[in-house]
């Protein structure tokens, strides 16, 4: 699909994604049994004070290339899961594994490093420039300025941003829709192998919010990260994920691929989908 070429946005082709769409999408997401590059085994958050755990006892797997998304209400741990997965949070119990090494071993700067992180309005620094805020990764990592700035361009290119025209501008000269392609530019910069999306687009207007939708789909079939995305949006998880894990209560209630999901009989997941009927 291809990318938006002018920093304007061009109106979708369809502007509902309808059941038939998502069906068509999903028959072709890959369901095979890859190797996991994150697991939480037995893992339970509970923040000091706080009765009832935000995340209960929870199993879960993230194939290596796969798109998981996390998927449920507000306050179900959907972000919660993300930060332990880069040890912004660790475990009260249990153990979360990225590439085999618990993240309590980990360096949490290097393991950092090598996560890109996509939030809701990009968060951006806002006294830097496009260009350095995708850049700075790299810069961190002791790239030298020309390699950067190649690096800066290519992914400004390949989000559909001409960094002639956006490389000097500051995040507030720039539309929503603008200021999440360089979050996922910044998020890219360094070419970590896994990325965590946190409602990226979920602050946006129905028509970009499609537009990247389908453009970031179209990005992770060429790059075939590994991410693990946030959502509450049934429609978003099941056009963009590999699988879809429904979670309640700091617990995983249905994981499954986009086709399992739509036949769940989870009372839940049936809930969920007459959200689309």
């Amino acid at each position: 699909m291809a990318r938006l070429h002018r920093a304007g946005l061009r109106a979708p082709a369809r502007r509902l994604i309808r059941i038939s769409d998502l069906n068509s999408r999903i028959s072709n997401h890959t369901t095979d049994d890859g190797e996991a590059f994150v697991r939480l085994r037995g893992v339970t958050y509970a923040p000091p004070g706080v009765a009832a755990p935000i995340i209960d006892a929870l199993d879960l797997e993230v194939r290596r290339g796969e798109t998981l998304v996390l998927l449920g209400e507000s306050g179900c741990g959907k972000t919660t899961t993300l930060r332990l997965v880069n040890r912004l949070l660790e475990p009260t119990a249990g153990e979360v594994l990225v590439e085999g090494r618990d993240t309590r071993e980990w360096d949490a700067i290097e393991l950092r490093r090598r996560t890109g992180y996509v939030i809701q309005d990009a968060g951006l620094f806002p006294h830097f420039t496009v260009e350095r805020n995708v850049g700075l990764v790299p810069a961190l990592e002791g790239w030298d300025e020309a390699r950067v700035r190649e690096r800066v361009f290519e992914l400004l290119r390949l989000v559909g941003l001409d960094p002639e025209r956006f490389a000097a501008r500051f995040p507030s000269e720039l539309s929503g829709g603008q200021r999440q392609r360089v979050g996922v530019a910044r998020a890219l910069a360094a070419d970590p192998p896994l990325l965590l999306m946190d409602e990226p687009f979920g602050a946006l207007d129905p028509l970009t919010r499609a537009a990247l939708q389908r453009e970031f789909a179209e990005l992770q079939r060429r790059l075939a990260k590994t991410v693990v995305f946030v959502t509450h949006d049934v429609r978003e998880a099941l056009m963009l994920g590999t699988r879809v894990a429904l979670m309640s209560a700091g617990r995983v209630l249905v994981l499954d691929t986009p086709e399992g999901f739509l036949r769940s009989e989870d009372s839940y997941a049936r809930a969920y989908r007459e959200t689309i009927q």
